[in-house]
């Protein structure tokens, strides 16, 4: 893969991202069933992916680190359910905003759990990030879907975060593709026996939606940011992940009419401003 062809496979990644919330908006399904079937489909591609390139699924599996990748797989699985159960209730700005709100929580979590104090730049990450979260929200009251809907999301974004931290424990000497697909066989076995008679109810169209979730927003879309990171750094690649709320929230207000506020605009750039100093090299505390 050349340079240009990384870059362009980034871009490609990051609109895929973007169109999580778009399909699951789309899907009439509740989040239980959204969620089986995107690992559903999930599981399908990552496991495609790993014949193609000859990613192995099996190499480096121990007991300890099968329990790592399952209870990752939960938080992961209740990071999507949170952000659909977002997207139903506040619509897909606010949802995607709302999830942005990760790598504050990653700050945090690595100050506790590896004492690895934050940078005055960590700190102005969690500031920008809170700021632009109080003014995503018209009204910040509890009884208002805006308001449930963002604290859904955020509660996602924090889900992500533990992800995140946690695969840096579990995934040392695992292929990215590796971690992905056990960690959806995990959410996909504990959501079956709760939503498959969901899952198999759904009408027609909802099987569009959620397969295009799972094969593009997850397969395709992992696949390329990890093929990409042969030719680009972790931290320029990483800097697209930036454009997911853009996409996001263009999508939703060309297709639902989702109109940004000024307020909300204005929330947005400073976590997507967040979000782009997340992945500039660590300053010295």
């Amino acid at each position: 893969m050349t340079h240009g062809r990384a870059l362009a496979s980034m871009h490609v990644a990051a609109l895929m991202f973007g169109l999580t919330g778009i399909f699951g908006k789309l899907a009439q399904a509740g989040p239980g069933a959204i969620v089986l079937g995107r690992a559903v489909f999930a599981v399908i591609a990552l496991g495609i992916f790993a014949q193609l390139f000859r990613q192995p699924m099996l190499r480096g599996l121990t007991r300890t680190r099968i329990l790592q990748l399952a209870a990752c797989g939960l938080l992961l699985g209740i990071h999507w359910l949170t952000f659909f159960h977002s997207v139903k209730i506040a619509g897909v700005g606010i949802a995607t905003l709302g999830f942005a709100s990760f790598p504050a929580f990653v700050v945090l979590l690595e100050w506790v759990g590896w004492r690895e104090r934050p940078s005055r730049r960590d700190l102005l990450k969690v500031g920008l990030i809170v700021i632009g979260l109080v003014l995503v929200t018209p009204h910040f009251e509890l009884g208002a879907e805006a308001t449930t809907g963002l604290l859904w999301a955020v509660l996602s974004g924090l889900c992500f975060a533990a992800v995140s931290v946690g695969n840096r424990l579990t995934s040392l000497d695992l292929s990215p593709v590796q971690v992905a697909c056990w960690q959806n066989l995990t959410i996909l076995a504990c959501l079956l026996p709760v939503s498959g008679v969901a899952l198999l109810q759904m009408p027609p169209l909802d099987w569009l939606w959620i397969a295009l979730l799972g094969l593009l927003c997850t397969g395709l879309a992992h696949g390329l940011f990890v093929a990409s990171l042969s030719v680009l750094k972790a931290r320029v690649a990483s800097l697209f992940f930036a454009l997911e709320p853009v996409y996001g929230i263009l999508f939703a207000w060309y297709l639902f009419g989702e109109q940004p506020t000024p307020r909300m605009v204005l929330g947005g750039a400073l976590i997507i401003g967040a979000l782009v100093l997340v992945k500039r090299p660590p300053e010295p505390a």
